[in-house]
């Protein structure tokens, strides 16, 4: 048995998911869940003896903390950088007019400013997005790959979910 589909086996994963590169991530829904109907307890005691299961599935589905971490950094990375020169343009068009280097109209410096706060606001989208969503593997320093994978990722849930709202409607 080859390394990588043992590794597959043990850690639950079909290998026909791993070879697609459509491997499932811990935190992520399982596909194809039926519901099942919920029963009332019988009595009250039967009720409170039972154990919470909302709660494990919370923790289940709960992004893992590397992974949150590895978001964070990047979101203050792609999007602290464009607030820093959003806020310098500011300063810096204050002492060009205040020393008489020359003469800035106010739209213009507005423009620029509000140029990087929107970069800024991208750069908080792109730093979670391009973050690697596998707890094991870092990814790139840019990110692409794990962006285009995790963007799939997303307008797929977003597909799925909308067929779903469809069909009930």
């Amino acid at each position: 048995m080859s390394g990588e589909s043992k590794s597959n086996q043990e850690s639950g994963q079909n290998p026909q998911n791993a070879s697609s590169g459509k491997e499932r991530l811990p935190f992520e829904p399982k596909k194809n869940r039926k519901k099942t109907p919920k029963k009332p307890p019988v009595n009250a005691v039967e009720g409170k003896s039972q154990t919470p299961t909302k709660t494990l599935a919370k923790e289940q589905r709960a992004i893992p903390a590397a992974v949150s971490e590895r978001m964070l950094r990047r979101m203050g990375l792609f999007s602290g950088i464009p607030a820093v020169f959003g806020i310098s343009t500011f300063i810096i068009s204050y002492f060009a007019i205040t020393h008489a280097w020359f003469q800035l109209p106010n739209s213009a410096v507005v423009l620029v400013s509000m140029g990087f706060f929107g970069l800024s606001v991208l750069g908080l989208s792109y730093g979670a997005i391009s973050a690697s969503w596998d707890e094991e593997r870092p990814g790139s320093i840019f990110g692409w790959q794990e962006f285009t994978t995790n963007f799939g990722r997303l307008t797929e849930a977003w597909r799925s979910a909308k067929q779903k709202n469809q069909s009930e409607n």
